[in-house]
């Protein structure tokens, strides 16, 4: 089953609520996406305790509903250039 990616970025925003949130749906195929998630609250956290954080906010949806999820977090310091407000 497939995913919308305002759905995903619903999850991640309900689970990081200060979380800015870039997806792009990599196929076309709504399974396999990527996604940029820009939090404050990943200060001072190893990127693998940042990706958990995605991943609970995803609340089990990885691996059923979602088959792929290409996933970069960041602060908004080191947010990517074109992420920055």
């Amino acid at each position: 089953m497939a995913m919308e990616a305002t759905d995903i970025e619903a999850l991640i925003r309900e689970g990081i609520p200060d979380a800015k949130v870039i997806i792009e749906d990599l196929r076309g195929d709504g399974d396999h996406y990527s996604a940029l998630v820009i939090s404050e609250t990943f200060r001072g956290k190893s990127r693998v305790q940042q990706h958990q954080m995605v991943f609970a906010a995803m609340k089990g949806k990885m691996g059923g509903d979602l088959h792929a999820l290409a996933l970069q977090t960041a602060t908004p310091d080191t947010a990517p250039d074109f992420a920055r407000d």
